[in-house]
This record gives structure tokens, C-alpha cells and sequence, in this order.
């Protein structure tokens, strides 16, 4: 992965609700893909949730972040703002209008939709024309 750490997006940390509901599965395996994809990289948000140090000050640290929620209730975004990490791009699954419910079957242009959406708001992360032909990379 670390050599596709560097692709456009590429350095993105994405955290991720992945609730007992069909947004917050969406939400999950959009991260799950846009980390295939060379998007970002996903993180464990459970580690943040746990304050364990690492896992804290890495999310503080990294430049660029998306929190990817399932619905208004907001876990992630209860889990950053508790362990004083600031939210830097975030993303609501229902928000997209996708309802909430508990089938499990999670159809592909929702999943589309979603990754959109997290790409959308990552888009102030994404670097003017003149790009930096060596650019610092922040996963690996």
C-alpha cells in the first residue's frame, strides 16, 4: 500500500462509523473500497475511541481526514470530538439520501454515491496545478 500512498487522495485518513444498519455499512465498506481504490487509507476509529495514545495523536497529526458517519446520531464524529481530535472533512450517509434500515444487502449505486461524496469532500485536500513533483506522504 505504501506505494500507492501517494496518489491523489492517497493521503487521506478515513474514519468510519460501521453501525448495525445499512448506512453505517455503507459507510464502512465505502472505506473499505476507497482504500482499494488508493484513496486515503483507512484507519481504526475504534483505537481513537479507546484513546489509545497512537492511535490519538496519529489522527491529530495527519493533515488530511474524512469522518465517514451512517446517520445523524454521529458516532464518529462523538469519538473524535471526545478524544479532542479536530474533525477536518465529514461525511453523513443519510445525508445523501440514503435512508437507514436494517437490510444488509447494500446496493451498488448507494456504495457509489457515498464514495462520491467522501471524494467530494475531500477535494479541498487536493492539491493546485502546480503540484509538488515529490510529494511527503503521511500514511504508510
Amino acid at each position: 500500500m505504501a506505494e500507492d500512498c501517494c496518489v491523489t487522495g492517497g493521503n487521506v485518513m478515513i474514519l468510519t462509523c460501521s453501525g448495525g444498519s445499512n448506512v453505517g455499512q455503507l459507510a464502512n465498506q465505502a472505506a473499505v473500497e476507497l482504500t482499494k481504490e488508493g484513496f486515503g487509507k483507512m484507519y481504526c476509529l475504534a483505537g481513537v475511541g479507546g484513546l489509545l495514545s497512537g492511535f490519538v495523536q496519529s489522527a491529530k497529526d495527519v493533515p488530511e481526514m474524512v469522518a465517514i458517519d451512517g446517520c445523524p446520531v454521529g458516532c464518529a464524529k462523538a469519538i473524535l470530538d471526545n478524544a479532542d481530535v479536530p474533525l477536518k472533512s465529514y461525511v453523513v450517509v443519510t445525508n445523501l439520501g440514503i435512508k437507514k434500515n436494517h437490510d444488509f444487502e447494500l446496493k451498488e449505486k448507494d456504495m457509489r454515491r457515498v464514495k462520491e461524496a467522501v471524494r467530494q469532500a475531500c477535494a479541498q485536500f487536493q492539491p493546485a496545478r502546480s503540484v509538488d513533483p515529490a510529494p511527503k506522504c503521511c500514511c504508510g
